[in-house]
């Protein structure tokens, strides 16, 4: 289960929001992750000869993260010891690319390995990439 603002976030939540920032923790021992996940991808058919491309639903709801580390701490200990929480919805590609990253540069995440599960931060971001939601500008 995710949650955002304190409750369970569901799809009918998801809105015009592109995708998440999101919190996941070890229960166990305190250990976080920050990462980002697309609520869509773009998937192609071949429709009488010719592709057309669709929307479909990611696998947001049973989501762990890129991080091995952690899926395998995840299989280990079992799910119900980790929090999954939204930080923030984005409503497009480039604005949630620059929160991922700025929660990771605030948090330290490479600094601290024994707090953070992170291992990578990056990405390539241009000003016009981001558009500024009231969220973002709060930051």
């Amino acid at each position: 289960m995710w949650l955002y603002e304190g409750t369970e976030f569901t799809e009918d939540k998801i809105g015009n929001h592109v995708g998440y920032v999101y919190l996941i923790t070890n229960k166990l021992t305190g250990r976080k992750y920050i990462g980002k996940k697309l609520f869509f991808f773009a998937k192609t058919r071949t429709i009488k000869g010719k592709k057309k491309k669709e929307k479909a639903m990611s696998d947001w709801p049973i989501y762990w993260s890129s991080s091995e580390e952690l899926k395998a701490d995840v299989k280990l200990h079992g799910e119900q010891n980790f929090t999954r929480e939204i930080l923030h919805l984005c409503p497009n590609k480039g604005t949630l690319s620059y929160m991922e990253m700025k929660e990771q540069i605030m948090n330290d995440v490479l600094l601290k390995p024994d707090e953070w599960y992170n291992a990578f931060v990056g990405g390539k971001i241009h000003r016009k990439h981001v558009k500024m939601t009231a969220e973002a500008k709060k930051l």
